[in-house]
C-alpha cells in the first residue's frame, strides 16, 4: 500500500489514498480496460464488452476501445445503499443542481465549512475525510459533481462528513427528504 495523498507516478495514480494501477487516464477521472475491470470482477474480458453492450455496464469509447470509469465499476460492485446512505445521496444530488446553478458559491459555502469544520476536528477520522473533501473541491467542479452523485463507496463515505451544509435552504433540504421517503417506501418496501 502507498501511503500518499493525490497525486501521479510513473505506474499509476493515488486518489483519496487508494493506489490504483493504471495508465490510461482522462483528465483526473481514472479509466479501465476491460481488461483490467475483467480482473477487479473476476470475470472474462468478453464479459465485460457484453455487460458494455448490454448498458449494464457504462463506458466511453477511446478510439476503437472501450474503457470503464472506476467509478462505474465500484457501482457496479457496490451492494445496495443502505437508508441513510441514499439519503444523503439524495441530498447530495440536490446540492449538485445548486453547484450547476451557483458554482462559486457552492463552492464558496463549502470552503467557508471546511476552515470552520478544521477547527472544530483538528486530528482523528473526521480531519481526515475533510482533508479529502478539501482535496476534491480544490481539484473543482467536475470532481465536486462526482462525489456528491456517484454511489461509489469513497464517495458514499465521504459524504458523511459535508461540507455543504447551508447550500439549500430549509425548505428545498425538506422538498428532497419528502421525495426521497417517498420513493424509498414505494421502491424499497418489504
Amino acid at each position: 500500500m502507498v501511503a500518499c495523498s493525490v497525486g501521479d507516478s510513473a505506474y499509476g495514480l493515488c486518489v483519496f489514498g487508494v493506489w490504483c494501477d493504471t495508465r490510461v487516464m482522462s483528465g483526473r477521472e481514472e479509466l479501465l480496460t476491460t481488461g483490467q475491470v475483467a480482473r477487479a470482477l473476476g470475470c472474462s474480458r468478453q464479459h465485460v464488452v457484453d455487460l458494455c453492450d448490454s448498458g449494464a455496464l457504462r463506458y466511453v469509447s477511446v478510439g476503437t476501445h472501450r474503457r470503464v470509469r472506476r467509478a462505474d465499476v465500484d457501482a457496479f460492485t457496490s451492494p445496495l445503499l443502505r437508508r441513510e446512505q441514499e439519503r444523503s445521496l439524495w441530498l447530495h444530488r440536490a446540492v449538485a443542481g445548486r453547484l450547476a446553478i451557483d458554482t462559486e458559491g457552492v463552492l464558496s459555502t463549502a470552503t467557508k465549512n471546511l476552515r470552520r469544520l478544521a477547527e472544530v476536528h483538528p486530528s482523528g477520522m473526521t480531519a481526515r475525510y475533510l482533508r479529502r473533501w478539501q482535496e476534491v473541491v480544490d481539484a473543482g467542479p467536475d470532481t465536486v459533481f462526482e462525489a456528491l452523485t456517484t454511489d461509489a463507496e469513497w464517495a458514499v463515505e465521504l459524504r458523511q462528513n459535508s461540507p455543504f451544509a447551508g447550500v439549500l435552504s430549509e425548505s428545498e433540504r425538506a422538498a428532497v427528504l419528502a421525495s426521497f421517503y417517498a420513493h424509498w417506501r414505494k421502491d424499497h418496501a418489504a
